[in-house]
């Protein structure tokens, strides 16, 4: 159950499909990076898996996201293929942004998905942008930011805010309350111990959950879009998660202990969450979450053969898609 609701068979089988398909792209692509396969930075989502399949999941397929540099759980949250995401990493041309996106640039307009952002605090005002073209067009699409705790430090988190609580528009945001500001912990950068307290300045509602509480997130995701969705404007919904690996893989990680770590692990990892629930409460059976698991483990191997044997973009691809062609009248 959430709140008076009950959870159905399929959206529980498709949150322990979408978290594990994250865990295990994540997992995969810390290996391959460490291997020399992917170029660039990556930055991991292990972790979070519950927030961004918790808030997606209650969105519709035309709804909009914008996403951060740890983008790819949200992507696959939002109904991403794998293989397709793995080969925008790989800087194939097969990928969603033809390789020229990698892993902090990576988007797919046709689900909504407005792309990852290496700027910290840079999907604010795309998400309000999105929410104003709603408003002005009179649809019923919502757009969700999401942000970590460091962006909240930003000016584009007030200007966004302040914007979308004038004009009630129908935006969610979504912050990922991980601790770490790349290096930083949050009590050493930020005055107030909870973001969502900041929504008081903008006279927005706000909701604060555990957000490696796939059920917990989702019913706060499910008020705050409905809300949204019927004109009454903006809500901001904190997400206290532990951002499991390093800012980047790679990162030697001298800002905290191992054994802090490994004390998250062993009582916040949002998929233990999930099946210590789910199991004992007999809302799912093991032989569901095995065939759940076989096919996770099938797409991401199909993922990886994808990507290494897609083509890099040819050479004289390198200025396409950068500007609009403007169109001839012929009045």
């Amino acid at each position: 159950m959430v709140g008076n609701k009950a959870i159905s068979t399929d959206l529980l089988q498709d949150w322990y499909y979408h978290m594990l398909l994250i865990r295990r792209f994540e997992e995969a692509i810390n290996e391959k990076f460490l291997a020399g396969d992917i170029p660039g930075f990556v930055h991991l989502y292990i972790g979070e898996e519950a927030t961004g399949v918790g808030v997606c999941s209650a969105l519709n397929r035309t709804d909009y996201i914008t996403s951060t540099h740890r983008g790819h759980g949200h992507t696959l949250a939002k109904g991403a293929e794998a293989k397709r995401c793995m080969a925008e990493l790989y800087g194939r041309k097969t990928g969603y942004c033809k390789g020229k996106g990698g892993s902090m640039h990576i988007a797919d307009f046709g689900i909504g998905m407005l792309g990852a952002n290496g700027v910290v605090g840079g999907g604010f005002n795309l998400a309000v942008g999105a929410a104003l073209a709603v408003q002005l067009r009179k649809g019923s699409e919502v757009a969700v930011c999401f942000f970590g705790d460091g962006a909240s430090n930003r000016g584009t988190f007030h200007e966004g805010l302040n914007m979308a609580a004038v004009w009630k528009l129908p935006v969610v945001f979504v912050c990922e309350n991980n601790q770490w500001a790349s290096t930083t912990p949050i009590h050493e950068a930020t005055a107030v111990t909870d973001i969502c307290v900041r929504a008081s300045s903008y006279a927005m509602p706000s909701a604060m959950v555990d957000g490696n509480d796939v059920f917990a997130v989702y019913e706060a995701a499910v008020e705050a879009v409905e809300r949204a969705r019927r004109g009454e404007g903006p809500t901001l919904v904190e997400c206290k998660t532990y951002r499991i690996k390093g800012h980047f893989v790679g990162d030697p990680e001298q800002y905290r202990t191992r054994e802090e770590v490994m004390s998250q692990m062993e009582s916040n990892d949002p998929i233990k969450k999930f099946l210590e629930r789910v199991l004992p409460e007999k809302l799912l059976t093991e032989e569901q979450l095995q065939a759940i698991e076989q096919r996770v483990a099938e797409e991401i191997e199909e993922a990886i053969r994808f990507a290494e044997e897609s083509p890099y973009p040819d050479p004289e691809e390198a200025f396409d898609d950068l500007y609009v062609e403007e169109e001839t009248s012929h009045a």
